[in-house]
């Protein structure tokens, strides 16, 4: 069994999220991916997470999330030494991943220019906050900011609660899978004409680029979109409703799923009443909806609407908190959450969430996210390194190692 991206190498520069969950979906495609880490401390989600003695360890859970499959070697790119080592590795690679500020890698000298000229087939991906040009180009970036600059946080939440942060970092994660599209993309086009690519992803681009039903709204309707909590612009009733035990998603989106909900409710005058009789005055009148809605669904659970309308045909269901959905039949009985080969701070198994998509073959769960520089001698003596430079090469800092105790306990399958 093989994976579509199986025999490419991919050299991940990145740190936190946006890259290194790009390269996670990389490496569960079935690419090689190295991670190229400061000898100092390495990627900053080593130390973030909620186990402090898992961060001790420079596995921190937010690092565990998103690095399961890849390799680490530790160079300091500073270093002259560094440089050199790393010019090597770029020689043998498919694809380069960073997302430093714009500059970063030109000022060490490691432009895609300059790598380009060691490796012509080389698909370079930088991801920035803003990209890179124009006149932010330069800002420091993280999600949250990039959620309130993109206009995602002014239309999440209601009026009283507008602007809102979503619940996890969205804006890192879509540049992360718009990376990954666009690398995979480059590949094809990598092996049909042997040249190589720069991409440049930009965290506020993608964000703006995934809101693109509220955008079209304003460019071409002169809407200037609005909060609207859990209520849905497009249609009603589509939202969250009360029912006797808490709260119910139901998107009766079309009018046939509208008149069936109107019949299961016990409510069928609302089909002919004026205000509700076809989609543009439900949606004028959302609010007097919403109240009829709400009385009637008081009367059962939310697990009982959500089991008689989905047999029916309108789409309904309970809103789950994390844990509750990750223990639901549909993803326990998909093998969603992936136990590793390696253990928490506790003894106890470490799990991850595999990507979104799968193949027709069932695949095992990848290796455990490495040690800072567990497999750095293994690509020194790959690239040619003798075992005396190689420990010249630790003495002066251009390289990190693991102590083995760490690399074995991590790698271990």
């Amino acid at each position: 069994m093989s994976l579509p991206l199986s025999g490419l190498r991919v050299l991940d520069l990145s740190n936190v999220l946006a890259g290194p969950f790009c390269g996670y979906h990389l490496a569960r495609l079935g690419a090689e991916v190295i991670k190229i880490e400061n000898p100092k401390g390495g990627d900053l989600a080593r130390r973030l997470g909620a186990d402090p003695k898992m961060s001790d360890r420079l596995q921190g859970l937010s690092f565990v999330a998103v690095n399961a499959g890849k390799q680490s070697i530790a160079i300091d790119l500073k270093s002259k030494d560094g440089k050199q080592i790393f010019l090597r590795l770029v020689a043998t690679a498919d694809v380069l991943l960073e997302n430093f500020r714009p500059k970063v890698m030109e000022r060490l000298g490691l432009s895609f220019a300059t790598l380009a000229k060691h490796n012509p087939r080389l698909v370079y991906c930088a991801i920035s906050g803003f990209g890179q040009t124009g006149p932010w180009a330069g800002r420091p970036a993280y999600d949250q900011i990039v959620q309130g600059l993109s206009g995602a946080m002014s239309v999440t939440g209601d009026t009283r609660s507008a602007p809102l942060r979503t619940g996890f970092p969205i804006s890192d994660t879509i540049a992360g899978l718009t990376a990954a599209f666009a690398i995979a993309s480059a590949l094809i086009e990598q092996r049909q004409t042997g040249r190589g690519r720069f991409i440049d992803v930009s965290l506020l681009e993608s964000t703006i680029a995934a809101m693109g039903w509220v955008v079209s709204n304003h460019l071409n309707a002169d809407v200037t979109p609005q909060p609207m909590g859990n209520e849905n612009f497009t249609a009603a009733p589509s939202g969250t409703f009360r029912t006797a035990t808490g709260p119910l998603n139901i998107a009766a989106n079309e009018q046939k799923q509208y008149q069936t909900l109107c019949d299961l409710i016990g409510r069928p005058d609302l089909k002919s009443d004026p205000r509700f009789a076809e989609r543009q005055t439900r949606k004028t009148h959302r609010g007097a909806l919403t109240d009829e809605l709400n009385r009637a669904l008081a009367a059962k659970p939310a697990e009982e609407w959500e089991a008689q309308f989905n047999a029916a045909g309108v789409p309904a269901g309970c809103v789950l908190t994390v844990p509750e959905i990750l223990t639901e039949a549909q993803v326990v009985g998909r093998h969603f959450i992936e136990t590793l080969p390696a253990t928490r701070s506790d003894g106890k198994a470490l799990r991850v969430a595999r990507p979104g998509f799968r193949f027709e073959e069932d695949f095992p769960p990848p290796p455990a996210p490495p040690a800072l520089g567990a497999d750095t001698v293994h690509w020194m003596t790959q690239l040619g390194y003798s075992e005396r430079e190689i420990d010249q090469f630790v003495a002066n800092g251009a390289i990190g190692v693991a102590p083995i105790a760490a690399a074995v306990s991590t790698r271990s399958a």
